[in-house]
């Protein structure tokens, strides 16, 4: 018997691109078919290393954090309590654009503070999803275009839960469309 699914949209905010060596700032999820049903958290740093682009885009501040962020185990046992209320007895899934990166700190932070991760895994990427189902090149993959075709409501802007919920109606949008390529999909823009 095949146990029944949940899809849950993830996205992260980080101070760098390499778990361990950077630290997770914020998480945000939400379930794809309930996506006002959410989860967000910021974390205290774990590193000092900072990338300055991905704080920027973040809109994040490390000393901010290290003062108002929650505890990472904190964060982490609230995040796996809040996937378990999700998820009942179905399988938590794990969906996230571009998901290797987002998936990395999770599952990274999962193990090296709590000994396992929620999600096992599993771990959907809506930019491979989105090839296969359209077709296309790898670069017609980016958010941009996605959207430009898609035509979702919501905008992505690093907040991670405005980011989860934008990528919750992505997956709804490629999941529900007609099979086949898009109109413009042929020819994606560079």
């Amino acid at each position: 018997m095949t146990k029944h699914e949940v899809f849950i949209s993830v996205d992260v905010e980080t101070s760098g691109p390499v778990p361990g060596e950077f630290s997770l700032l914020s998480i945000g999820a939400c379930e794809t078919a309930r996506p006002e049903s959410t989860f967000y958290c910021c974390l205290k740093p774990t590193t000092e290393r900072v990338d300055i682009e991905a704080l920027a885009a973040s809109g994040h501040s490390m000393d901010q954090l290290r003062e108002s962020g929650l505890d990472v185990v904190e964060a982490l046992d609230s995040f796996r309590s809040w996937v378990g209320g999700i998820a009942c007895d179905a399988t938590p899934i794990f969906v996230g654009l571009n998901a290797p990166f987002d998936w990395a700190f999770v599952n990274y932070y999962f193990h090296r503070y709590c000994g396992t991760n929620p999600f096992g895994h599993t771990a959907l990427d809506l930019k491979a999803l989105f090839l296969g189902r359209f077709g296309g090149t790898w670069s017609g993959t980016r958010s941009s275009r996605m959207t430009e075709l898609l035509q979702p409501r919501r905008r992505p802007d690093h907040h991670a839960l405005r980011d989860a919920q934008y990528q919750a109606e992505l997956f709804q949008l490629i999941r529900g469309h007609r099979a086949g390529p898009l109109p413009h999909a042929a020819t994606p823009a560079a």
